[in-house]
């Protein structure tokens, strides 16, 4: 089963960030990416742009709405999201427990639902 490890933390903390930690962090985000891919068990995966680039749509009344910025104001943004292949939650939860912003953030960890699964 294919599960989608969304990766959230506070945008705050990110960009207080040294470009030392940054870069230390960045590191370790290449070998978990290394460990997964070697295991198989990778589908996937992107690293986001901060919120203030984003765009949200919405359509209501046959009329697009378009707003700058993220679709809900939240303490924690989503910054990345690893797509994974594995036998079951628990190794779906492993896998994310990996994640290196996992330490200091959350990373949800969702089914993705199948075309044509009921």
């Amino acid at each position: 089963m294919r599960y989608v490890l969304l990766i959230a933390s506070e945008e705050s903390i990110d960009a207080a960030r040294s470009p030392a930690e940054e870069a230390e962090l960045m590191q370790e985000y290449g070998v978990f990416s290394q460990e997964v891919d070697a295991a198989g068990a990778m589908r996937g995966g992107e690293r986001l742009r901060p919120t203030d680039r984003a765009t949200t749509v919405r359509v209501r009344d046959g009329e697009a709405l378009i707003t700058d910025g993220p679709f809900a104001e939240t303490k924690e943004h989503l910054g990345g999201f690893y797509i994974v292949e594995a036998a079951n939650l628990d190794e779906a939860v492993a896998w994310a427990a990996k994640i290196p912003s996992a330490k200091f953030g959350a990373v949800e960890v969702r089914p993705i639902w199948e075309m044509g699964e009921e």
